[in-house]
């Protein structure tokens, strides 16, 4: 399991749900549209104050970010 694929995943499908894109995100939460990309591409390693910030930016726990589906 590569857990930047899963917290990339989880990311771009929360941000999916909150009706929100790339650029709103990243004006809500402070990161740039690019590491927002990178990140839901599985290609950023995110340290878990990002993950907190962009989770309070989501509306989401953290640890909804981190969690692999049953399929994982």
């Amino acid at each position: 399991m590569d857990m930047r694929r899963v917290v990339g995943e989880n990311v771009r499908r929360a941000r999916l749900a909150a009706g929100l894109t790339q650029e709103q995100l990243a004006e809500r939460s402070g990161f740039s549209q690019q590491y927002l990309s990178g990140l839901e591409q599985g290609k950023r390693n995110p340290t878990i104050v990002s993950l907190y910030e962009l989770a309070m930016a989501l509306g989401v726990s953290h640890v909804d970010l981190v969690s692999a589906g049953p399929d994982a």
